[in-house]
């Protein structure tokens, strides 16, 4: 593929892209009333990122979260995506790479129907979205992609970064604290994706002139 040269941005979704607080929230609160089990669901939602199995744990015996797991994903699309919203400069960062010619790929954890539904409620185009990937796992898409660069807001984000050999660009509106960010090797950190464009054309600069 010789259009590796061309630029491809990796997005994480949760947190990154959308602020999926208050849709996840409601999901897991269908998933609490139609089980009848307490699920803390302000708890749950202040630690987004890693796949959904790891939260269910807190809730539910080891048997049963499989079949829980099935649920939450089909009442998610009913309770989850309306009430998300994009993160401030989502569209933007995404132009942005369109503008500088390059591909915007989204790699997430979540279930990739899913993905794909909160992206076209909000209007916004990836060039391709990849469910299913979490932390080091999501090197095997952006590698697949050839994309350079990924940008997300967790420290499994930046672990995937650095083993696909990508830039990590680290946005601070995540659970992960700048600090932490940094600690776990991001290249980069961002207060949140408003600053992206302006890193972004500084980046090709530095490119280009290498």
């Amino acid at each position: 593929m010789s259009s590796h040269s061309a630029l491809t941005v990796g997005f994480d979704l949760d947190m990154t892209l959308i602020d999926s607080r208050p849709g996840i929230k409601a999901a897991y609160e269908a998933l609490s009333a139609r089980t009848g089990t307490y699920i803390d669901s302000d708890l749950a939602i202040t630690r987004l990122g890693p796949p959904l199995e790891q939260e269910l744990v807190h809730w539910f015996p080891d048997e049963r979260i499989e079949e829980m797991g099935d649920l939450y994903r089909e009442l998610y699309p009913e309770y989850a995506i309306a009430p998300t919203p994009a993160m401030k400069g989502a569209r933007e960062a995404i132009e942005a790479v369109r503008r500088a010619g390059g591909r915007a790929i989204v790699v997430t954890a979540k279930h990739e129907p899913n993905a794909k539904l909160h992206l076209s409620h909000l209007g916004i185009e990836a060039d391709a979205v990849i469910g299913w990937l979490w932390a080091e796992a999501k090197a095997e898409a952006l590698r697949e992609y050839g994309a350079t660069v990924y940008v997300g807001d967790h420290t499994g984000d930046v672990r995937g970064a650095r083993t696909a050999g990508a830039l990590s660009v680290a946005v601070a509106t995540g659970p992960c604290a700048k600090d932490e960010l940094l600690a776990a090797g991001a290249d980069v950190v961002l207060d949140d994706l408003t600053a992206f464009p302006a890193w972004l054309s500084g980046h090709i600069g530095d490119r280009t002139a290498g």
